[in-house]
């Protein structure tokens, strides 16, 4: 995996060991000797991970680490901090500084490979929805990002899988802090059970399980479905890392050695906690954006960017289909007097009715379009003609034959809709062009006709009389 590795130490010896090291796994390897420095790569040259060294003059490793954490342009950067320190209070306060990880020297090339791999996949999936959600930005759907470490950590559901009775008390003695919802098992087969019934927020696995591997357990999980995206936690001890590197290559998210201790195991949790809740925010925003890229905001429909693409592949499948396929235009007879009489606030309460009486009266699998305007579009997949000419009238009907109660002064209006239709054989090839221009020419002669009329490019105007026995037979 190519990735881009900054590498910082004011101990030039260092900087070149863990530069030769990096580079001999086909890593591209930046150096900065300074905590300035440091924050210039930053800034700069886009790193994937950042390997920080705390003992620096000046500027130490932690207030680096809390620079970056601070700047939602790179809070999502993984930064894993390399020293000589050994204290836990140390490994603390790299963790509560924003740190992903804190290794100690002499570092064990198995854990650092594996822990910078892990970490970059990690950062390369969170780069991918960053992109998304910077396009929601500039749609204005969502305000300007905000810090991964901004995001909240409390609450969370926990899952912890351990039989030695003294450490999953520690846990949960730990997790009260954050009030989370911490649930113990102690086998394999309790944690796929819960795994199954319930959605977690993390999953702290030991592998030091006594009559199962632990190591097998992270693999089930990972590949289950309903705990594939959840980010678990290792509990090992100092002789497992090898059996941790192989953890963290399959997925794992972090781990931490016994004797556990509840301050480092609370960072930890809450490190996982964030970067899960910045994904799930990614995510939503992400979905939104989606959303209103291809739906009309007012009426919750689909748009016309939507519509022509649907169109055009429906187009392409009616060439080799065995059945015909409807298509209507809709246009609200006389709307600019709504708005010219009532104002644009009725206006818009008629285009919401109108869109839910087009919602209910066709199939779930039909699909409905606001084209801009009062103008709207229907796609009937398997549709006869003639059913076609029923399901028009069918709307007309539902349009024009119950007032729309609104904000006008007399609490109702009466509102009708001219429509256009054509029918499109199987086996018939057509343009997405052809097909508008009759359905277009179609509105046009239902307008001429008078409006709140049904006209087809193949027969001409419906005579609402035909239709009056056949209301029914349209399925709901």
């Amino acid at each position: 995996m190519s990735a881009r590795v900054l590498v910082v130490d004011d101990i030039l010896p260092n900087v070149k060991l863990l530069e030769a090291k990096l580079a001999s796994e086909y890593y591209d390897v930046l150096t900065a000797t300074s905590g300035p420095e440091a924050l210039e790569k930053v800034k700069n040259e886009s790193p994937d991970i950042i390997l920080l060294d705390v003992m620096m003059p000046g500027m130490d490793g932690f207030e680096v680490c809390e620079i970056i954490k601070s700047d939602p342009e790179f809070a999502h950067i993984p930064v894993v901090m390399v020293t000589a320190l050994t204290d836990v209070a140390d490994r603390v306060r790299g963790l509560q500084a924003g740190a992903d990880d804190f290794l100690s020297k002499p570092l064990n090339d198995t854990a650092l490979m594996a822990r910078v791999r892990s970490l970059v996949r990690l950062k390369m999936t969170v780069d991918e929805w960053r992109i998304r959600e910077n396009t929601a930005t500039q749609l204005g759907v969502v305000e300007k990002n905000s810090s991964m470490m901004m995001e909240p950590v409390e609450g969370a559901s926990i899952l912890v899988v351990d039989d030695q009775l003294y450490d999953s008390d520690k846990c949960v003695e730990a997790l009260a802090e954050d009030k989370d919802v911490v649930t113990v098992v102690e086998t394999g087969q309790q944690a796929m059970e819960q795994v199954l019934a319930t959605q977690f927020d993390l999953l702290i696995i030991s592998l030091n399980l006594q009559d199962e591997d632990g190591l097998r357990l992270c693999s089930q999980l990972r590949s289950s479905e309903k705990a594939r995206t959840v980010p678990i936690l290792m509990v090992a001890a100092e002789e497992d890392m090898s059996r941790i590197a192989h953890g963290l290559e399959m997925g794992a998210h972090d781990y931490i050695l016994r004797p556990v201790d509840k301050n480092e195991l609370l960072a930890r949790v809450r490190t996982q906690i964030r970067r899960k809740r910045f994904q799930e925010r990614l995510h939503a925003t992400y979905e939104k954006s989606l959303s209103m890229a291809l739906t009309d905001s007012l009426t919750g429909l689909y748009n016309r960017r939507y519509f022509d693409v649907h169109l055009q592949k429906l187009l392409q499948r009616q060439e080799t289909s065995p059945k015909s396929m409807g298509i209507l235009m809709m246009d609200i007879d006389h709307f600019k007097g709504v708005n010219d009489t009532y104002g644009h606030g009725v206006g818009d309460e008629v285009l919401e009715i109108f869109s839910e009486r087009l919602r209910d009266k066709l199939r779930g699998f039909d699909m409905v379009a606001r084209m801009g305007g009062e103008e709207f579009i229907a796609i009937l997949p398997d549709v006869s003609e003639h059913m076609c000419h029923i399901i028009s009238e069918r709307l007309r009907r539902a349009i024009a034959e119950e007032p729309f109660k609104c904000a006008a002064p007399e609490g109702q209006i009466t509102i009708t809709t001219s429509i256009g239709g054509t029918c499109i054989e199987g086996g018939v090839k057509k343009t997405p062009e052809e097909v508008m221009k009759e359905v277009d020419d179609s509105l046009y002669a239902a307008k001429e006709a008078g409006r709140n009329a049904s006209f087809f490019s193949e027969t001409g105007k419906l005579k609402p009389e035909d239709f009056i026995s056949e209301q029914r037979m349209f399925m709901e």
